[in-house]
C-alpha cells in the first residue's frame, strides 16, 4: 500500500495551479507555444477576454518567469511576447491535459446532461420547487 502523504500547506497541484491556471493563461501559454505574438494577435486569439485582463493575466505569467515581454522603441510602439524557457517546460503538462481531454470529454458531457437532466435535479433537490 503506498505511504499516505499528509500536506499541511496548500495541496502542491494548487500551488501549480496559480502559477499557470485560471481562465486565460492557459490560452495565452498555448498560442505562444506556437510563436511569439503580439499583444493584438493575442485579443484576436482569445476575442473573450477584455484588454485589462489580458494584461493582468500577461503580466503576471512574466512575472513568473513564464514569459518574455519585448518591447521595441518603434513608432507606432510594438511589443511582443513570448515563451521563456521555463514556459516551455509547460509543453508536456499542456499535451497531457490535451490527451485527458481528448480521451475522457465525451464521458464527462455524458455525465453532466445525465446530472443536468430533470429527473436528476429532484434526485438532488436543485429541480425548481
Amino acid at each position: 500500500m503506498p505511504k499516505q502523504v499528509h500536506y499541511t500547506g496548500p495541496c502542491p497541484v494548487e500551488k501549480a495551479l496559480a502559477v499557470f491556471g485560471g481562465k486565460w493563461k492557459p490560452a495565452i501559454i498555448y498560442f505562444l507555444a506556437r510563436g511569439t505574438k503580439r499583444f493584438n494577435e493575442l485579443r484576436r486569439l482569445i476575442p473573450e477576454t477584455t484588454q485589462k485582463m489580458l494584461t493582468q493575466q500577461l503580466r503576471d505569467l512574466e512575472r513568473h518567469g513564464l514569459i518574455h515581454r519585448a518591447h521595441y522603441a518603434e513608432i507606432p510602439p510594438r511589443v511582443e511576447y513570448s515563451l521563456t524557457d521555463l514556459g516551455r517546460t509547460l509543453g508536456a503538462v499542456f499535451q497531457t491535459i490535451d490527451d485527458w481531454q481528448r480521451t475522457h470529454l465525451r464521458a464527462v458531457e455524458k455525465a453532466r446532461s445525465r446530472y443536468d437532466t430533470p429527473s436528476q435535479q429532484k434526485r438532488v433537490g436543485l429541480a425548481e420547487r
